[in-house]
């Protein structure tokens, strides 16, 4: 199956994002006030909605509350200039349906992990860097490092690493390879992922 790691990743990440959704208390939210408005959003989600209407309540957070462009640009690296304004759009329709669906299953599959959240770090370029560890009911925690930045429409989550490993650049590296063995192109990339999209 094509993207193996890339769903490797992403569905971890899902399950860690369900725990912060429900965990993470506003006084504990940095910068302002994003975390707290995701988690009150998901919380309700969970609670009224199921199916394909969770799906497209999570797909409404996801669109608020992440940079989806920035990471769409990021995760295509070299091959976002090669692709069209047509193939751009469907990429990211594509991407941000296939996130909300691994999103919104895993919602459902919240076994009570808890978030224990860390030191929050400012950089220079704009980014804020937020560190915390998943806390399992067996096996040791998982480190977490949220980025946050404002893209001028308010503050944004552009990426997670999870031990260390950055959720972009696996997408970059698993998409890049997908790319170069399928003739070069975005467009068989783009067909899988609405093709995942639809399953």
């Amino acid at each position: 199956m094509p993207l193996l790691a890339f769903r490797r990743v992403a569905m971890r990440l899902a399950g860690a994002a369900a725990v912060l959704f429900f965990v993470l208390p506003a006084s504990a939210a940095d910068p302002s006030k994003l975390i707290d408005t995701v988690a009150a959003e998901v919380i309700d989600i969970v609670k009224t909605k199921t199916g394909a209407d969770r799906q497209a309540a999570v797909r409404k957070v996801m669109q608020a509350n992440f940079d989806l462009p920035y990471m769409t640009r990021s995760a295509l690296g070299k091959y976002w200039n090669q692709a069209t304004e047509e193939q751009r759009a469907r990429f990211l329709t594509a991407l941000e349906t296939a996130e909300a669906r691994a999103y919104s299953e895993r919602f459902g599959q919240y076994e009570g992990q808890t978030l224990s959240l860390g030191k929050v770090t400012a950089r220079p370029n704009g980014i804020t860097v937020v560190d915390s560890k998943l806390n399992q009911a067996t096996g040791q925690p998982i480190k977490l490092e949220w980025e946050v930045r404002d893209n001028g429409q308010g503050p944004r989550i552009t990426d997670v690493k999870v031990e260390g490993v950055s959720l972009i650049m696996t997408r970059r590296s698993d998409f890049s390879s997908y790319i170069q063995n399928n003739g070069g192109s975005v467009e068989p990339l783009i067909q899988e992922l609405e093709a995942r999209a639809k399953r």
